[in-house]
């Protein structure tokens, strides 16, 4: 999962919200699916956008990576295309 949330948030609510990560390779383009470069995950690995969740904070287990701001604003705005925003 890539959380989008911020901590503040995530602390306040106990949730986070996320988005699916797969390590499969994705047919889908932009805005469905985005190929995550910068992460440092042990595998290549894709966004699916279209699959947000909101998970309990008790749930989400040690950080394994971090995106870049250009690659979390990427996800965002891809978010933003799908649900008209």
């Amino acid at each position: 999962m890539l959380v989008l949330s911020q901590d503040v948030f995530n602390e306040r609510s106990g949730t986070v919200i996320a988005v699916a990560l797969t390590s499969q390779s994705q047919r889908a383009g932009f805005p469905l699916a985005l190929e995550l470069t910068s992460v440092g995950l042990p595998r290549r690995s894709w966004v699916k956008i279209g699959q947000v969740r909101t998970l309990s904070v008790q749930r989400i287990g040690q950080a394994i990576g971090r995106a870049s701001p250009e690659e979390t604003a990427r996800v965002i705005e891809g978010l933003n295309e799908i649900v008209g925003g």
